[in-house]
């Protein structure tokens, strides 16, 4: 294993591959991932899903069975996206098991097209927990408003959540809050707090794909002097939202009661901009407690010519802060940005699902 990658693993981040396939399981390669680059997890997406139905034939036998048994398109991508999930987490269960829970999960997204009600998303999370039956099964859900109350309503009733779709400080503290609220529903019912488990996804690239246009647009020496910024400084604020509500005596009791903490994880951690350093989204986000789930691309590049120097987080909230007053002052509408980010990220996602149902479709219909 690089040394890169075990310094990185030794300050406390948890290296989790953002991609999984048919392919990569059937080969072997994510066995060959977990012992070579420390991966101790994986995450899916419906563009990743997408991707990988489009290349080679690692589907085709059970495409072929699905079509013979008549099998309509919806149900076909439940069956094919689950049996990739339930293999990969049989793969990380080792993981699971040597880490009591917290690492060797995967997740799994629920349909994005239901990211804005809130009882589909309930119903069709408790669909997958129930298909996949795993315990180190994360049930990915969108912090839409929409999502909060479905976030709550699944950890009430033992569901591990992966929360993705997180762009802005103030949705992620309502996050957080739902979060709570569902741990303190599952306290009541006695539950064991334990075996919940949740990590919130805080988008990173993306915010500096959409600041860095606008900074570009402003045009001044002083706006172009930013661009590269804002996405680090959000995410290393976000890790101290995180920090307050740990230190808070509303968690303090959950925890006293057997539960784990929310853990950060930071997505969409490859650099969109060639002009940046290749790692700029692993170097630095260092800190312990988090997750990094990185494309195989960016993973490679870490392992190769990461730079891990210590904590890059939490020294550094005062220059985040700057950061975000002068980007203030160069006319980022904030909020604007993240409410622009957070309907995109709903509209990629659906239209990678739609891709997904195309492609299976015309599988089936060939088959």
């Amino acid at each position: 294993m690089s040394e890169i990658l075990k310094s990185l693993s030794g300050h406390g981040v948890s290296i989790w591959l953002d991609d999984i396939s048919r392919e990569r399981l059937r080969t072997g390669n994510l066995e060959s991932l977990i012992r070579d680059k420390g991966v101790v997890g994986v995450t899916s997406n419906p563009t990743i899903f997408a991707s990988a139905l489009s290349k080679g034939d690692a589907y085709d036998t059970q495409l072929h069975d699905l079509a013979v048994r008549g099998v309509d398109v919806e149900e076909a991508v439940r069956a094919i996206t689950t049996y990739d999930i339930r293999w990969a987490a049989d793969v990380l269960r080792p993981v699971y098991d040597v880490t009591g829970g917290v690492d060797g999960r995967v997740s799994i997204e629920v349909d994005p097209r239901l990211a804005r009600s809130t009882d589909k998303t309930i119903a069709e999370a408790r669909a997958l927990w129930w298909m996949v039956d795993r315990p180190n099964l994360f049930i990915k859900i969108p912090a839409t408003l929409e999502g909060l109350p479905a976030i709550t309503q699944a950890i009430a009733e033992g569901i591990s959540v992966n929360v993705t779709l997180i762009f802005s400080l103030e949705r992620y503290r309502a996050v957080m809050d739902a979060w709570l609220t569902g741990l303190e529903q599952a306290k009541a019912a006695g539950l064991n707090l334990a075996g919940i488990e949740s990590v919130a996804s805080f988008f990173v690239s993306r915010v500096d794909t959409e600041i860095d246009k606008r900074l570009e647009a402003a045009g001044t020496p002083e706006a172009k002097a930013l661009k590269g910024k804002a996405a680090v400084a959000n995410a290393r604020l976000a890790f101290a939202a995180f920090e307050e509500v740990v230190n808070s005596p509303r968690w303090q009791a959950l925890q006293a009661a057997g539960a784990r903490p929310q853990r950060p994880l930071w997505a969409s951690t490859g650099t969109k901009d060639p002009s940046y350093p290749d790692t700029l989204y692993v170097d630095e986000l260092v800190t312990a407690g988090t997750v990094n789930t990185l494309p195989e691309k960016t993973l490679d590049a870490a392992a190769d010519h990461g730079r891990i120097t210590g904590d890059t987080i939490r020294p550094f909230y005062e220059e985040a802060w700057n950061t975000m007053a002068a980007l203030k002052e160069a006319g980022i509408d904030y909020d604007d940005v993240v409410r622009v980010l957070e309907e995109e990220g709903v509209e990629k996602f659906e239209a990678s699902w739609n891709e997904l149902l195309a492609t299976v479709t015309a599988e089936l219909r060939k088959a």
